[in-house]
């Protein structure tokens, strides 16, 4: 791997863990927006799929918009989002800024998904080696949000959308710093325009096991800490904690999968997972005291932690900027639709009920995993 190559990954990696920060910082914070503002679940759900919505559109216009104003440029403008999206949760309490703000904190992470799966799944060796890596590299950035969220509190109790706003700031810094082409691209002198993985089975499986893998994880991040302190199982700040419970699990498999197991058969493994996460979310639901509800959360996030690197390395040679436009959102539609769903069923019933949906997704990994086989 050449001295380019190898920049590309740092900084794909480096955003990745930025970005992973970022991102999973949204559970714990509209938390703190509920409480301070008094919204009901519904409207909770709402803000979290307004930020899958503005994800999902991002890693679309991810895989287009360098075409036409360059590489640079397209990273300049969609991961701005983090950094001004959490500066509007710290000052405005309005239901109109606060939806524009989780959109924009969506838009930049979509543009750090499909902006870091390019650099770092092009520009490897071993793809499923290097996307692995990366995912443990998000997976780290998840696992400290709780404890950088924790001290910015100490100081004021808008400080940690500040303190996440800046670390927004800092990874738009590594992605300016990457050396990203400035001159739009003509894909059709290098054969970036063929679509022909939009006729492909295979394909589509993949983006199916993908949409699960986000629906079920995006319930737990996005609810798991509501649900932990409405149900009494864990209470103030420890609740906080489980999402660094949550991606502690998910960093050691994907470090394991990276460099002590490397996966033989990919679509087996991801059955074994889909069956596991099944169980142990069903566990985690029923559990009714903290060390039973954690345990379940550790395997849960243990069984989840490989799904998604392993299902983006299935695509193969069709992995490019427009593959990724494609698969990613139509993956993203999963964490849409679930934490509405969750958020409509537990005003209408419980939060436990809508909580108790999220088992769907995780058999339909175990479903997928079985499928796809046939059409390799």
């Amino acid at each position: 791997m050449n001295s380019i190559k190898k920049k590309y990954v740092f900084h794909g990696h480096s955003a990745f863990l930025l970005s992973g920060l970022c991102s999973i910082s949204s559970g714990i914070i509209v938390s703190l927006l509920q409480e301070k503002y008094g919204f009901s679940y519904s409207f909770s759900g709402i803000l979290l799929s307004i930020m899958s919505i503005g994800n999902m559109a991002a890693c679309f216009v991810s895989g287009i918009l360098p075409e036409k104003i360059g590489q640079k440029k397209s990273v300049a403008v969609l991961c701005s989002g983090y950094f001004s999206g959490y500066l509007l949760m710290a000052f405005f309490g309005s239901p109109g800024i606060l939806a524009a703000a989780f959109l924009l904190t969506g838009i930049a992470k979509g543009s750090a998904i499909n902006n870091c799966t390019v650099l770092v799944g092009n520009n490897s060796v071993n793809r499923t080696k290097a996307l692995s890596l990366m995912h443990a590299c998000y997976a780290t950035g998840a696992m400290v949000c709780p404890f950088v969220i924790t001290a910015f509190m100490y100081v004021n109790r808008n400080l940690p959308m500040s303190g996440i706003a800046f670390c927004g700031l800092l990874m738009w810094l590594v992605f300016m710093t990457a050396g990203l082409s400035k001159k739009a691209s003509d894909s059709s002198k290098k054969g970036e325009s063929d679509f022909s993985f939009l006729k492909s089975t295979r394909f589509w499986l993949l983006c199916s096991l993908i949409f699960c893998q986000n629906a079920a994880e995006t319930a737990v991040t996005g609810w798991l800490v509501s649900y932990y302190k409405g149900n009494g199982i864990l209470s103030g700040n420890l609740s906080t904690y489980t999402i660094t419970v949550m991606w502690a699990s998910t960093l050691v498999v994907r470090l394991m999968i990276a460099f002590v197991f490397p996966v033989k058969n990919a679509f087996k493994a991801t059955a074994i997972m889909g069956l596991g996460c099944s169980f142990m979310y069903f566990g985690l639901i029923c559990a009714k005291s903290p060390v039973p509800a954690v345990l379940m959360l550790i395997g849960f996030s243990a069984f989840m932690a490989g799904v998604n690197p392993i299902g983006v390395a299935g695509v193969g040679s069709q992995l490019s900027g427009k593959s990724m436009a494609v698969l990613l959102p139509v993956a993203g539609l999963g964490q849409i639709i679930m934490p509405y769903l969750i958020g409509v069923i537990a005003d209408s019933s419980s939060l436990q009920t809508g909580m108790m949906i999220n088992v769907i997704p995780c058999a339909g990994i175990f479903i997928i995993s079985r499928i796809i086989p046939k059409f390799l």
